[in-house]
């Protein structure tokens, strides 16, 4: 008794070879469809995470700005305080 099994000589399992080979088709296009949404994910991604930097040093010279306004409000309003105290 041989442990190699001896090769099948079905004539379905022709037919299923034939009829794998559109299903082997058809998953090698899908596996591309989804390589190629996975760059442009990447893409994107990468878009999303340069916009956020740049967003996020907008946010900060905005922060800036608005705390220089306010010590100069503050600052304006103190002179003023000074004026009224003084006449």
């Amino acid at each position: 008794m041989s442990s190699n099994p001896e090769p099948v000589s079905n004539p379905a399992d022709a037919n299923e070879r034939v009829v794998e080979a559109p299903n082997l088709s058809r998953l090698e296009t899908r596996i591309d469809e989804l390589l190629g949404i996975c760059q442009q994910l990447r893409d994107e991604n990468l878009a999303l995470k340069n916009q956020q930097s740049n967003l996020l040093v907008e946010r900060a010279q905005l922060i800036e700005r608005s705390e220089l306004a306010r010590t100069r409000v503050e600052a304006m309003i103190a002179r003023l305080k000074a004026m009224e105290s003084g006449s």
